[in-house]
């Protein structure tokens, strides 16, 4: 029979089968770990470290998400688990919450794996949940059910809190999944690292044609890597959405989890631990020479935008518009204005750009915006500035007869010379600190405020050095090619 609502009238339900149609949204296997990461380093939850694995328990291959947040309760667990929830775009906490649709753990578990187990502890109650598409089929379900298990955490014994589903949850999650005993379920309560956290197991991981699992585990034993087959597939995407040139060379970010997780965040508050070492966030605006700074102000938001420019030092072939969203990477390298031009012509090229569209809304797998004429706008500014940019910088460069370094490899002196502070992040605080560039000449993989060289930021106390504020945004530099253009045109 039929569930009701409040108003006598029957309830929709969701096949099993949405399970995976949801997560096809995922057109890439990154992307689905993304989401995962956001939602570890969401404000509510504030995990400071998030480790990620793969391993082999009872001779599944079982890939696994582990934080310090807060954790969750069974209601919010339950939510989780359901479809739509999100409380990320209330309160003081939205200002900087990734995820928009509550569906984001969903999409991404899904696309990873066929069946997830989540284990959670938030101090008072430790709660395990099963969202599996194998024990759906099994159980030939017509809706989709989510067995949740919530036991107490401060008692010794940690005992099983009996509601009206726990025992029968309990059973399923036991006969269904790849834990066969309640104990099993302790030890990995026990693996969360503090009193609160959450870890989760995804198992049945996807694979492609040819039998293999769609990452590579085995190639380097410290990434999660996309096996080479993928590559011309990739290339294909990235020409057809404009963020790949013709006779360019993928940036390494596309089949190398390392590289996309050290620049998903603008500024990075979670430290990732992929497979046992840590990966070492950029802060990708810190990380260029040349760097100047605009202004954009969109004629349909109040806001004042800053855009920062610079040459990508270490890979001039990978260049273009790097566009965030509430802190976290949407699109990458994106061609705008002059880069647009025929590979003959090089232009552009090296040129790196940084923009946080907080006005724009990005599409559901947040890996592009929705095609809007906001975005479109923001587009067509973006190349003028770029332009711009590129004209004050190498015409600056003519007057010291030192352009071609843009372009010629045996320059790297003057590269050198022209790179700002290093930023580090501290270990205990996770505020990033500016350094000068000598001071180290290995960088430090674990670093501190306390080894801080400026006595003013030597303590995690200290607050870290102030962006400008909206109001105060004004251009770093003069654009004076306008200016000459101008005066020739009024004489």
């Amino acid at each position: 029979m039929a569930r009701l609502s409040e108003q006598g009238i029957r309830l929709s339900s969701m096949s099993p089968s949405f399970l995976n149609s949801n997560s096809t949204s995922h057109t890439w296997p990154f992307s689905a770990v993304a989401e995962l990461i956001d939602n570890a380093s969401d404000p509510g939850v504030c995990a400071k470290q998030i480790w990620i694995d793969v391993v082999k328990i009872d001779d599944q291959l079982c890939l696994t998400f582990t934080d310090n947040g807060s954790g969750m309760t069974p209601n919010k667990l339950h939510k989780m688990l359901s479809f739509g929830f999100t409380e990320k775009g209330t309160g003081k906490a939205s200002q900087q919450a990734i995820g928009l649709y509550g569906n984001g753990f969903k999409s991404g578990s899904m696309r990873l794996g066929r069946d997830a187990l989540i284990f959670t502890k938030n101090g008072g109650c430790q709660t395990v949940g099963l969202l599996s598409q194998t024990y759906l089929q099994n159980i030939k379900a017509q809706a989709v059910i989510v067995p949740i298990v919530p036991f107490n955490q401060q008692t010794t014994l940690r005992s099983l809190v009996v509601t009206e589903d726990s025992e029968a949850s309990l059973a399923a999650i036991l006969q269904h999944s790849i834990i066969k005993s309640q104990e099993e379920i302790l030890t990995h309560f026990n693996s969360i690292p503090s009193k609160k956290g959450t870890k989760i197991l995804i198992w049945n991981i996807r694979r492609a044609k040819d039998g293999k699992t769609e990452i590579d585990f085995d190639t380097d034993s410290t990434d999660f890597r996309l096996p080479e087959i993928h590559f011309e597939e990739l290339k294909q995407g990235l020409r057809n959405n404009g963020s790949l040139r013709p006779e360019q060379n993928i940036p390494d970010m596309y089949y190398s989890l390392r590289a996309y997780l050290s620049i998903l965040y603008l500024k990075p508050r979670t430290q990732v631990i992929l497979r046992g070492k840590k990966v070492l966030a950029k802060l990708v605006s810190k990380s260029l020479t040349h760097i100047e700074h605009d202004v954009y102000k969109p004629q349909f938001s109040k806001e004042k935008v800053k855009v920062t420019f610079g040459v990508n030092p270490k890979k001039k072939e990978h260049y273009g518009i790097m566009m965030y969203h509430r802190n976290r990477l949407i699109k990458a390298y994106e061609k705008v204005g002059c880069q647009l031009k025929a590979s003959g012509q090089r232009v552009g090229i090296g040129v790196i750009g940084i923009i946080e569209c907080n006005f724009l809304k990005p599409a559901h797998n947040k890996q592009d915006f929705e095609y809007t004429k906001e975005y479109r706008l923001t587009l067509g500014a973006l190349g003028l500035k770029l332009n711009d940019y590129w004209r004050e910088v190498t015409e600056k460069r003519a007057r010291e007869r030192e352009f071609q370094a843009l372009d010629k490899e045996d320059s790297e002196d003057q590269e050198e010379a022209d790179v700002g502070p290093v930023w580090l992040q501290c270990e205990e605080c996770l505020k990033w600190r500016s350094v000068p560039p000598c001071h180290y000449k290995v960088m430090p993989e674990n670093w501190s405020c306390s080894q801080n060289p400026n006595p003013r930021y030597r303590s995690c106390s200290s607050p870290e050095e102030a962006e400008e504020s909206g109001e105060q945004l004004t251009p770093s530099y003069q654009k004076s090619h306008k200016k000459l253009q101008r005066l020739s045109e009024s004489h």
